[in-house]
């Protein structure tokens, strides 16, 4: 029935998802909850499920806010308006800006980026990678870079789609989708497009767990393409 269609693979993920939030960790929990409707989209559920389960996550925002903590919520409202607290919850994001900004065209060279070398962007060598990057290597940089990942995701994109079996697209499709949230939240919070969520950048910040779990995504990714050949 539709409970084990459509609804069960939600109490699973569900319990693992609130387990994350309650870290408190409301970026990956996020991120989760989206894979999880891709994969649902992917397997076959109809749209207008997905729609309504849309639907339902906004109607629960009212309700998210009470749950969520103080700074969690300074970080939402200094998204809109960074300048509200230029000293302290948005100090990060705008010096963010200041260093992606000052890169320019070719960027400053290097270990030569003034926000990033004399410790003005906090969070350089994690959150905030990217805003390095694009200080000290420029508009070039971050082009090539976003370029390689677009390169990781469209190989993992045609893994999953000549997968020999459901699990295996499955599988795929779940380790694309994570490196793509991934890479699409970090970029977008040092652009301050995005909210500040503490989601680190795929193979290049900082954080030994974080790039073993990197690797293991590739190696899933791998296995599904060495397994598409039927021995």
């Amino acid at each position: 029935g539709i409970f084990f269609y459509y609804l069960l693979p939600f109490v699973y993920t569900g319990l693992l998802i609130l387990l994350v939030f309650m870290q408190p960790d409301l970026g990956t929990s996020l991120v989760y909850l989206a894979i999880l409707i891709i994969m649902l989209f992917v397997v076959g559920v109809k749209i207008k499920f997905l729609v309504l389960t849309f639907l339902a996550a906004l109607s629960s925002i009212p309700v998210l806010w009470i749950f969520l903590k103080d700074y969690q919520k300074n970080r939402l409202i200094l998204f809109l308006n960074p300048n509200l607290d230029p000293l302290g919850g948005g100090y990060n994001v705008i010096q963010s800006r200041i260093a992606i900004g000052s890169g320019g065209f070719l960027g400053n060279g290097i270990f030569r980026g003034i926000q990033s070398q004399l410790n003005f962007l906090p969070a350089q060598h994690t959150d905030f990678i990217f805003s390095v990057i694009g200080e000290e290597l420029g508009f070039v940089g971050t082009i090539l870079l976003l370029g390689l990942y677009a390169i990781i995701l469209w190989r993992g994109i045609k893994i999953a789609l000549e997968a020999r079996d459901l699990l295996g697209t499955l599988l795929a499709t779940g380790a694309v989708s994570l490196l793509f949230f991934h890479i699409v939240v970090n970029v977008g919070m040092a652009m301050g497009m995005l909210p500040a969520t503490g989601l680190p950048l795929p193979f290049l910040s900082y954080g030994g767990s974080f790039m073993i779990s990197n690797l293991m995504v590739i190696g899933i990714l791998l296995n599904v393409e060495l397994h598409k050949i039927k021995w």
